[in-house]
């Protein structure tokens, strides 16, 4: 299952993670959101153990996704060290996201 973010844990489940980490932005009230939401659970579950896969709703995280200029969602971003190095806008394919996640393993 995709890990819950909110601003009081972003730090250290995903800047401090020695995994790499996908984070999926997004919104309850996002239909393209609500669609990339079984995706994102279905890559939670087979990076088990070599990545963190994790959920942030812009609503609850507005530090982050002012930080990472989250402007639409969904909005995928792919962390490696604490850093943002990849990410994705938009509903996309589950094959471009773990494409873009297994370059990081």
């Amino acid at each position: 299952m995709a890990e819950h973010i909110t601003d009081a844990n972003f730090e250290e489940v995903v800047l401090k993670s020695t995994m790499p980490v996908l984070v999926d932005f997004g919104a309850t009230w996002c239909g393209p959101c609500k669609a990339l939401a079984p995706v994102v659970e279905q890559i939670a579950e087979e990076y088990a153990g070599k990545a963190v896969v994790a959920k942030a709703d812009v609503d609850e995280c507005p530090e982050a996704s002012a930080q990472f200029r989250i402007r639409n969602v969904p909005t995928v971003l792919f962390f490696k060290n604490g850093e943002v190095v990849d990410k994705s806008v938009g509903a996309v394919p589950k094959g471009t996201l773990t494409e873009k996640l297994d370059s990081l393993l």
